[in-house]
This record gives structure tokens, sequence and C-alpha cells, in this order.
């Protein structure tokens, strides 16, 4: 039980600079408190002792505003950041290393008791805050939840979900970090994604790149006709552009294509 607390200790020292000294921690963050009754609720809950569970985590609710149903799993080295309005199921399972942030709901969509109901975190998973995971599905090793994010379907592994309803985005694979380096260093707070391209972003800048290769080429064609000689006639639309007749286009392209080969 020691060796989890001091752990719990270390971990959130390395996930949060404001955490100055060790008493700190263990006597002004919510987190840490909640866990640890945490602690105690679930095992009086496997114990059978239903009532006893459900009132120790009424208790730490009101201490620290962070309610976690007796009957949901954590792993070690959870860290669970500010805190106020956290809300986490009875059938969640939060895996080691996991961070969370305050306002965020770990919920479920069944009305069906017993079955599992609520999200499963893989190991070092992040949570941004306000963000909502609903539903029985599993958010992969090392994913990323944003801000304010609704998740209702998994999750891969190394992914960032973003968005109400999320969209998963799969950050740029990049220079992987040094083993020297501190594992701090690699940790995404709020789970901000560095490098990491909206897919929908992406899809849009695709279609602004084709399009302007397009009209690159439609130029590149229509002036190599000119230096052949032929005259290509443009119309104009109603709102001023410039249309380009791909009508004559094209029977000009056979005239000279014929020419070509009467020359040969």
């Amino acid at each position: 039980m020691f060796d989890r607390f001091r752990e719990d200790i270390a971990a959130i020292r390395e996930r949060d600079p404001a955490a100055r000294s060790v008493f700190e921690v263990v006597t002004c963050y919510p987190g840490l408190h909640a866990i640890v009754l945490h602690r105690f609720a679930h095992g009086c809950w496997h114990r059978g002792w239903r009532w006893l569970g459900r009132f120790v985590s009424q208790i730490a609710r009101f201490l620290t505003g962070i309610e976690i149903h007796p009957g949901a799993t954590l792993g070690r080295r959870v860290f669970i950041d500010h805190g106020m309005g956290v809300v986490i199921g009875e059938t969640a399972i939060i895996g080691d290393d996991c961070t969370i942030y305050q306002g965020v709901t770990l919920g479920g969509t069944s009305l069906s008791r017993g079955a599992k109901r609520h999200p499963t975190l893989e190991r070092g998973v992040i949570v941004g805050a306000g963000a909502k995971v609903l539903g029985s599905f599993t958010v992969g090793a090392d994913a990323k939840i944003g801000s304010n994010a609704v998740v209702v379907k998994p999750v891969p592994a190394g992914g960032t979900a973003v968005g109400n309803p999320a969209r998963v985005v799969m950050p740029a694979v990049g220079k992987k970090p040094d083993a020297r380096e501190n594992a701090s260093a690699a940790f995404c707070a709020y789970g901000i994604t560095p490098n990491a391209d909206d897919p929908v972003s992406l899809a849009i800048h695709g279609l602004i790149d084709h399009a302007s290769t397009q009209a690159q080429r439609t130029d590149e064609i229509v002036a190599a006709l000119e230096r052949l000689g032929a005259r290509v006639e443009a119309l104009h639309g109603m709102d001023g552009a410039t249309l380009l007749d791909l009508k004559r286009l094209s029977k000009v392209m056979e005239g000279e294509a014929r020419g070509a080969e009467r020359q040969l």
C-alpha cells in the first residue's frame, strides 16, 4: 500500500511542474486524496460491503469534488489533476500511468445491470479537461483525448481524439525521444499533441492543392496551343469569371492533331 502511495506522489511530481514538495502533494492535491479513498471504497465493494463502499465514495466526492464509483478499477500511478467535476462510472477501467484532468466524465450509455457499460483506458492515456468518454469501448495505450471532446467510439493506440463528436487524429511521425531524456518531456498536458494534423484540415488543403494544380495545368495547355498558332477563346460567366470553353478546346486540339498528321 505504501509503495503505491509513494508511486502516486512521484507520478504527480513528474507530471505537474507546480508540485514543489512531497508535503505539498500529500496535503494539497485532491486527486491523490480521491484515489486513496477510492482504494478503500473499492476494497469494501469487492468484499461485499456495497453500502459502505458507496458511502466512502460519497465522502470522497464531498471532500474532493471527484466522484469515483467504488466498482471502478484504477491502475497504478493514475493522476487526476485539479479534479473538480470528474465522474468515473462503475465499470470503468483505468490503466497504469493515465492522466485525467478536471471535468472529465467516463460514463456509460447502457442500462443493463451487470454489463460492461463504461470505457476502458489502457496504459498512458491522457484525457483533457471537460472531455466526455461515453460507452463500453477501449481507448488504446498512449492515446490522447482533447479537451471538451465527446468520444463515443474506440480510439486506437497513440491516436488523439478531438471534437464533438470526436474524430481521430494520428500524430505525424517524427524523431523518437532519446531514452536519456526525461520522461516528462514526452508528456502532453491536456492531450495536446504536437505535429498532429486534423484529417478534415488535411482533406481541405488537399482539395485546394488539387484545384491549384488543375488551374496551372489548364494554363499550360492553353499557352502551348497558342504557341502552336491556335486561338483559344474564353467565355465569361455571370460573375465575371473567365471560363474555358472545353468543347472549343477539344475541336482545336483535334484540328491541330489532323494538321500534324498531314505534315507527317
